[in-house]
């Protein structure tokens, strides 16, 4: 469910910057959001593995403390990368992709 949980997430991200128009400029829209989504997804990974834990299933545990990792090592990167994003933007505002494109 969490795998399924972060391909809707990041998805809907990647749809974010996709347009039909050829005129209109597409751009994405900053991560931040979406990565407070996926860091949900991350907690939530966490509690099961702690009810499972809590259960003895280790196979569960295992696996969710897996997905938590995987789901950490995606959010940390994000930030990363929405990081120097904003940067760029903030040192050259007419950096290709930065400004409102609307």
């Amino acid at each position: 469910m969490e795998l399924v949980s972060l391909v809707v997430i990041f998805g809907l991200w990647f749809l974010s910057g996709f347009h039909l128009d050829p005129a209109d400029s597409a751009s994405t829209d900053p991560l931040w959001t979406y990565l407070a989504g996926a860091g949900a997804v991350g907690v939530l990974a966490v509690v099961a593995a702690a009810v499972a834990a809590r259960a003895g299933a280790v196979v569960t545990v295992v696996s969710q403390a897996g997905m938590a990792l995987l789901i950490c090592l995606v959010v940390f990167g994000g930030v990363a990368v929405q990081s120097h994003q904003d940067q760029r933007c903030r040192d050259v505002p007419s950096a290709t992709g930065c400004g409102d494109a609307d």
